[in-house]
């Protein structure tokens, strides 16, 4: 206590400050890097658990990307963003309302005629003369499905719960990518603006050149990718006219649309397609089926070369190579992006490492 009184009447206050602490120390060197190591741990903690809602936030500002050349062009011909915004919104409604429209009839129809066999395939069953009947009789189709449904009932009933579950948390997330995307759109601008504020003024010039030649480049993948989506719908169409395949205009307009999805997305339209021209006959099937793989061919060699080399500017190994290896991390939202992840690092390595590599 007098040290204390003493040492505040010499310095006429609380003392004289001591050495400052030696960052040197074993102790110190050791509390930072054990803080680092929480908050490294902490973030990556975190990053897992919201590891999905990101997924969506990032798929959705692709969308909003993407749809704003539509807006951009509405925009330039003085017509204000939140009208362009509505009208681009507008026009994927319709699109969507016009395939539930083609859709919904059809499967009403399709399962109304099915549930009016029923009684008829139940007493084709029994029937040894029929060809169920003869099936049940080699195979004892219904005694094993009588069983099946007693003892892996509870399971039956499960993994239609988990269906239900699934289907409900996909509608979800369609909406959600949806609202999110118009908010984006609406507000692409401003959102830009804050992220160009991240750039150092001495830098931030060229930081927006190259970060708007790169939206430039995904609009310009959607786009592309809606163009041969839509040859590939109309191609369709024809070929199941000419044929007289049932539901053409429903089915090609599923193909446009599943083909969006790269790579596989042909093959599971394709495959739908030749299915159902079984329904007309098997040499009708074996031609579709000729059909869709000279097209898939056309469209790997020819239409997509041409349309993304034009717009994203992205050569045919990379789109491939980069396809794969996003839908092997993120599945089809992987597979999405992917091109237009590969086609900014393109540009960022052509523009800042290879001319500093160039230089040095």
């Amino acid at each position: 206590m007098r040290t204390a009184e003493q040492i505040a009447e010499e310095t006429d206050g609380l003392g004289r400050p001591g050495r400052p602490v030696n960052r040197r120390s074993p102790f110190f060197i050791g509390m930072t890097a054990a803080a680092g190591v929480a908050v490294t741990a902490g973030a990556i903690e975190l990053l897992l658990k919201v590891g999905s809602i990101l997924t969506l936030i990032g798929m959705a500002l692709f969308i909003a990307i993407g749809l704003d050349p539509i807006v951009s062009w509405l925009t330039q011909r003085r017509v204000p963003r939140w009208l362009a915004v509505v009208i681009t919104l507008l026009g994927g409604l319709a699109i969507a309302g016009a395939f539930l429209a083609l859709a919904i009839p059809r499967i009403t129809a399709e399962a109304t005629a099915l549930v009016h066999q029923l009684p008829r395939y139940a007493t084709e069953v029994q029937n040894h003369n029929s060809e169920l009947g003869q099936l049940n009789a080699q195979f004892h189709l219904e005694p094993r499905l009588a069983k099946l449904l007693s003892s892996h009932g509870t399971d039956l009933v499960g993994g239609v719960l988990s269906v239900g579950e699934m289907v409900i948390s996909t509608v979800s997330s369609i909406l959600l990518v949806a609202v999110l995307s118009v908010y984006f759109l609406g507000g692409l601008p401003r959102i830009k603006a804050f992220a160009y504020r991240l750039a150092p003024a001495s830098r931030r010039p060229r930081t927006i050149l190259l970060a708007d030649e790169i939206f430039r480049r995904v609009g310009g993948y959607v786009l592309g990718n809606a163009l041969t989506s839509v040859i590939i719908g109309v191609g369709t169409a024809i070929w199941m006219l000419a044929w007289g395949i049932p539901y053409p205009f429903l089915l090609a307009m599923f193909v446009a649309l599943i083909d969006l999805i790269p790579i596989i997305g042909s093959y599971i339209g394709g495959a739908a397609v030749v299915l159902t021209a079984l329904t007309v006959s098997l040499p009708v099937a074996i031609a579709t089926l000729v059909f869709m793989i000279i097209y898939k061919l056309a469209e790997d060699y020819l239409i997509v070369p041409r349309v993304m080399g034009r717009t994203v500017k992205v050569p045919a190994t990379v789109t491939l190579v980069a396809v794969l290896l996003g839908g092997a991390l993120l599945g089809i939202v992987g597979a999405l992006v992917a091109i237009p992840v590969a086609a900014a690092a393109r540009l960022l390595l052509e523009e800042i490492t290879f001319r500093r590599l160039d230089n040095s």
